[in-house]
């Protein structure tokens, strides 16, 4: 008899906005839905229902007794690193017996920044889809915010990798909560910067109560600036990609192959503007202190992509 494959645990922050509540529930739904091998179940963290204990009752009930756990959130703070982590150690308490791996969160990866284009092209009317129409358009990235520095830079770095190879003016970074820039300052740091047509992108998965803030302070700030062009782009949503990446992030726990920086890497994955790289056969750099084959060290030390990938 083959072993089952470990159930998905899917685990949320946690809203009080209730459309986004049910956004996160019936995402779990369809994943269940595309994947009827294998069980799956989701919870929240804080704020509503169900919590994370009653997903995994829920499944235990059924039998269950190995689950991957994966973070639905954008970037690692305390909640991915500190809370689910506990409230999985709590659950294996209460249910003796159940073994748990636990996956990574979701964010740079391509194909979220691929669906971040498409809402940024969607706000735009369709009139930015090439490098050339960009290049007006400056981008202002606005994550959920935290109290830790970690979590802040995913955020600068999703909108770095957004900004690579497309042809934007600019993306530039503010935070709806716990972090600075605020959204009217990010705003302000645009136009210094000689913006004149702006795009809000809200870095959040789903609706909810500080999307829907970042979209009221946009208002009220292009309502004091009639002289710049600020548009708003909706969250990412419950899009193919997105449910594609959670499989991912599953089987990546599953098997214990938890990389770190391999999504965005240049030699993996084809992005804008760097598609010549994937693939690229690696060489280690010649260093002069190095009594390896230093001879033929000199024939490629200095090209760009003489780089060793522990790929």
């Amino acid at each position: 008899m083959t072993t089952p494959p470990p159930a998905l645990l899917i685990a949320g922050h946690g809203t009080r906005d209730e459309a986004g509540a049910e956004a996160f529930r019936d995402f779990v739904r369809e994943l269940g839905r595309r994947h009827p091998e294998l069980p799956v179940a989701g919870g929240f963290i804080e704020l509503s229902p169900p919590p994370l204990g009653d997903a995994v009752a829920e499944l235990v009930e059924q039998g269950v007794r190995r689950f991957a756990a994966v973070p639905l959130m954008l970037v690692s703070a305390g909640h991915a690193k500190g809370d689910i982590p506990a409230a999985l150690a709590r659950e294996k308490e209460r249910h003796p017996g159940i073994s748990y791996t636990y996956g990574r969160p979701l964010g740079p990866h391509p194909s979220l920044l691929a669906v971040l284009e498409r809402r940024l092209d969607e706000a735009l009317g369709g009139t930015a889809r090439t490098p050339e129409d960009r290049s007006d358009v400056t981008v202002l990235l606005v994550g959920r915010g935290s109290t830790d520095p970690d979590a802040n830079a995913e955020v600068h770095k999703a909108a770095r990798l957004l900004w690579e190879g497309r042809g934007y003016a600019g993306v530039e970074t503010a935070f709806v909560s716990l972090a600075a820039p605020d959204v009217p300052y990010g705003l302000d740091r645009c136009v210094k910067l000689g913006a004149r047509r702006i795009v809000v992108l809200p870095y959040f998965l789903f609706t909810g109560i500080l999307p829907d803030r970042v979209r009221q302070q946009t208002e009220g700030w292009a309502a004091a600036h009639p002289e710049v062009e600020v548009r708003s782009a909706d969250v990412i949503g419950p899009e193919p990609e997105l449910l594609d990446l959670v499989m991912e992030r599953y089987r990546e726990a599953v098997k214990g192959d938890l990389r770190m920086n391999c999504d965005s890497c240049v030699y993996r994955i084809a992005l804008p503007g760097f598609e010549d790289k994937v693939g690229l056969p690696q060489q280690p750099h010649f260093h002069p202190d190095d009594d390896g084959d230093h001879h033929h060290g000199h024939h490629h030390g200095g090209h760009a992509h003489s780089h060793s990938h522990a790929h």
